[in-house]
């Protein structure tokens, strides 16, 4: 999917929420468990119920791959069910990926030919050689840690150089030279959110993956207020508070009903922020 391809949705649908397929075994509704593929029963019944509020759907792959080869094909079952599906939603592998050139170049050839995603997390740290690769795909985007939410971020992503800026600044800095605007996103945590007024002034017009709304407590304003751009720029995930929203029978309804509630307030942010004017 190309940019003007994932803003023409954003705009249609207005919304920029991004549903994370964490479909953890152990959390699944005790009635599914009796299917004779759980986790892809559970992902067609949320995908069902959400896709019309949502433009992204983001599978983290760990949550399939610890399951092994019953993991693996209820990940392509689930891509496979979206494409024929629901064909204008943008696919993200949550595999946070980046190893040596070649590794990374079979990573790349797993997750954009093998399956069929239109992006994959990759971590930065090991240069421009391990990110590459995934760069080398048309309509494909690498989506690139930058500053995560979790409470480790303040463990290495805040190390200031001599210059006196924190290391996920020159992360953007350096690895905004590497691709553009359509073919690289970043990972900015939605609690650091004060933090995207300066991150728009590295990396102005690049689409952010905002993790964090939710049960991790960050706040949707606050993201779309230092966060947006004139074609929105964001696309906000989340995971538990919509999936594992209710573990009844009823689960896809109220994750149909907690989809639509942050759909109506990204219109009203879109709105709000004059987007698409």
């Amino acid at each position: 999917m190309n940019k003007q391809e994932l803003i023409e949705n954003i705009q249609k649908k207005q919304s920029f929420l991004c549903v994370g397929l964490d479909s953890e075994r152990s959390k699944l509704p005790q009635h599914l468990l009796n299917e004779a593929d759980p986790v892809f029963a559970f992902n067609k019944a949320i995908i069902d119920a959400t896709a019309q509020y949502t433009v992204a759907y983001k599978p983290n792959i760990a949550f399939y791959e610890s399951n092994g080869i019953a993991g693996w094909q209820s990940l392509e079952k689930t891509v496979s069910y979206l494409r024929s599906e629901y064909p204008d939603i943008f696919l993200i592998a949550d595999a946070k990926r980046g190893d040596i050139g070649n590794t990374s170049k079979m990573y790349a050839q797993t997750f954009f030919e093998q399956m069929n995603f239109d992006s994959v997390t990759v971590a930065p740290y090991m240069g421009y050689d391990s990110v590459q690769p995934f760069l080398t795909y048309i309509n494909k985007w690498v989506i690139l840690l930058a500053l995560t939410s979790n409470q480790g971020a303040f463990d290495f992503q805040f190390i200031t150089s001599q210059d006196g800026k924190p290391l996920y600044q020159e992360v953007l800095e350096t690895s905004s030279k590497w691709g553009n605007n359509s073919n690289m996103m970043y990972v900015v945590g939605a609690t650091k959110a004060e933090m995207l007024h300066s991150i728009r002034t590295i990396i102005p017009e690049h689409f952010l993956l905002v993790p964090g709304v939710g049960s991790q407590g960050g706040s949707l304003q606050d993201v779309a207020q230092y966060g947006m751009t004139k074609d929105c720029g964001l696309l906000v995930n989340s995971s538990r508070g919509i999936i594992f929203a209710d573990s009844e029978a009823t689960f896809a309804e109220t994750a149909g009903i907690k989809a639509q509630e942050l759909q109506k307030e990204m219109a009203e942010l879109l709105q709000k922020y004059n987007c698409f004017l």
